[in-house]
């Protein structure tokens, strides 16, 4: 299948889904997009004789929830105007997507609010094993892969160890998983998971985890298993950027990396035992997956997460060896990735993918996912369900630069801290909360559910505080994908900066002000921040700094947001207009 005739399917798929305009009469209360019209997106006829099912980056969210896909995903150097660096109507023009589709709604941040409102809610573990289910019904064999970043990111998770994720993956039949902020328990609980819960069910693979004392290998580097008659290799990548995104302490005995060299050796070794197809379960980031596409001969795909980017169609990757498929599966339950593949004569021939948006509305609660969900939660719904004020705006998270949320927790540190300056992580991670609702504790934990959740208040100077961003600035756009270490921009409160991505490193960051004057690179100047990566760190969680702050609000009006002035960006496909 080449690209043109994949884009007619995939255009003449997408034209399944409902319009909003279509939905007009119905009003715009949630579960307006269910039905036989919006069902019918689901009916994905089988192809080949391998299926793989690939979900990535849940961040622990059981229920179904609201995501707003962001507005501004920059590409830079040979990155420019490709996948994943389109935004809005340039992937919706991209991929063949009608505009104001379920699936215009699901890939784009477009008219969100009322979209939204009209489809309603998306993931939820039910409503994933649903689906799950019945793509495993048409598919005998087919292996569910879970790309990680899976037992993070909720209240409940953080308050029960992961340990409320890692049975409901269990339940939903996961074989196959790699890791990242799994991590971030630390190296004793994950191993105590893979000795006592995964034993004999789930695989955990890394081939990039090493100790770091004589480089023995920490988890297994591949799994192989037999799909109607066909060998297939599953090698698993962790997020090589773990001691460096997240405490070193947490991992103290293991390295990690990208580590080419021994993918490739892992990548022979297979093809050595007799797999006829070989796929990558990764967490490197889809730009370090195209790279590494282009490095490493063998592979025939590779199921991506970490940059939590909606791709609809795969891109193939040119090698020495041929061509590998690249995809990346999105986040926080949004989506279930489905590669249908035809393997003949020991060699991948033909394929077939979908990126299914999970809507809540339209795909029913698998009954026993519901009851799993619904008795792991009871212990803590009151606390989860406390309001603590109601948003006059839409509050969303992802972006490569300040969302609407982290302008909340930014103002909060400012304020509660009585700082002149705050920094936020560039966590892409976090729910969308819709104008009117009412700002719950849980909504909260979605953004702050971290191991190392302290806030710390610290003098720095204009040239130190230019050094951070600077820093972060290159972690995002290195025109090498292999020296960007994972997040978006730090968030800023209060500093007013200009941007320009293209200059090189250290020349990405001018004209710093605070209050319209011009930052003193001599003078020292308060600034809050939270989740400090040094060990020994201690100070008061952020959740509770902002549900302070919610309390004495009562009413959150429309956060104005601290963006940075970007310089060179005109006709960039990955911010819109």
């Amino acid at each position: 299948m080449d690209r043109r005739e994949f884009l007619q399917v995939l255009a003449t798929a997408s034209a399944a889904g409902m319009s909003l305009a279509g939905c007009a009469g119905v009003g715009p209360t949630e579960g307006a997009g269910a039905g036989a019209a919006g069902d019918a997106m689901y009916e994905l006829p089988s192809f080949g004789n391998v299926s793989l099912l690939h979900f990535t980056d849940c961040h622990a969210q059981l229920l179904p929830i609201h995501f707003r896909e962001p507005r501004v995903n920059l590409g830079v150097g040979s990155a420019l105007g490709k996948a994943p660096h389109l935004v809005g109507e340039h992937l919706l023009k991209a991929y063949g997507v009608r505009p104001g589709s379920a699936q215009a709604h699901a890939f784009t941040f477009l008219d969100f609010e009322r979209a939204a409102r009209t489809y309603g809610k998306v993931g939820g573990f039910a409503h994933l094993a649903t689906l799950v289910k019945r793509m495993k019904a048409s598919r005998p064999g087919a292996l569910l892969l879970d790309g990680g970043d899976t037992w993070q990111g909720s209240a409940t998770a953080l308050w029960t160890d992961g340990q409320d994720m890692v049975d409901a993956c269990k339940l939903l039949g996961v074989d196959v998983m790699t890791g990242h902020w799994e991590f971030t328990y630390g190296q004793k609980r994950v191993q105590e998971v893979l000795a006592k819960d995964f034993k004999g069910s789930v695989e955990f693979l890394a081939q990039n985890v090493r100790t770091t004392d004589f480089e023995d290998p920490v988890f297994a580097s591949h799994a192989m298993r037999t799909v109607n008659g066909v060998k297939v290799a599953i090698i698993g990548q962790a997020f090589p950027y773990t001691p460096i995104a997240n405490p070193r302490y947490m991992v103290a005995d293991w390295s990690f990396g990208i580590q080419d060299e021994r993918m490739q050796k892992v990548v022979d070794e297979v093809r050595a035992k007799g797999a006829q197809l070989v796929v990558v379960l990764s967490h490197n980031g889809m730009d370090v997956d195209l790279k590494m596409a282009s490095r490493v001969s063998g592979i025939d795909a590779i199921l991506g997460g970490h940059t939590h980017d909606g791709v609809p169609q795969p891109v193939a990757v040119s090698n020495r060896g041929g061509r590998t498929l690249v995809t990346n599966a999105g986040s926080n339950g949004k989506f279930l990735g489905v590669l249908d593949l035809d393997v003949r004569g020991g060699r991948l021939a033909d394929f077939r993918y979908r990126l299914l948006p999970v809507f809540s509305n339209i795909l029913p609660a698998d009954p026993e996912m519901q009851a799993y969900v619904d008795r792991v939660r009871a212990p803590f719904r009151a606390k989860l369900e406390e309001p603590l004020a109601v948003t006059e705006g839409l509050l969303y998270r992802r972006g490569n630069f300040n969302g609407s949320f982290d302008q909340l927790i930014l103002d909060a540190l400012m304020e509660v801290k009585d700082a002149q300056i705050a920094f936020s992580p560039g966590f892409r991670w976090g729910t969308s909360v819709l104008p009117g609702q009412a700002i719950t504790r849980e909504h909260v934990m979605d953004q702050t559910a971290i191991t190392y959740p302290y806030t710390t208040v610290s003098d720095m100077t204009g040239e130190f505080i230019r050094t951070v961003l600077e820093d972060v600035c290159d972690n995002l756009f290195n025109p090498d994908p292999y020296y960007q270490q994972g997040g978006d921009m730090v968030r800023v409160g209060g500093l007013t900066y200009a941007c320009d991505p293209n200059a090189p490193m250290g020349k990405r960051i001018f004209d710093m002000r605070l209050g319209g004057t011009p930052i003193d690179p001599r003078k020292t100047y308060r600034v809050a921040g939270w989740a400090p990566v040094a060990e020994g760190a201690k100070g008061e969680p952020i959740w509770d700094v902002v549900e302070t702050w919610l309390k004495a609000k009562k009413t959150v009006p429309v956060r104005r947001l601290n963006q940075p002035r970007l310089v060179g960006m005109q006709g960039n496909p990955g911010i819109a207009a």
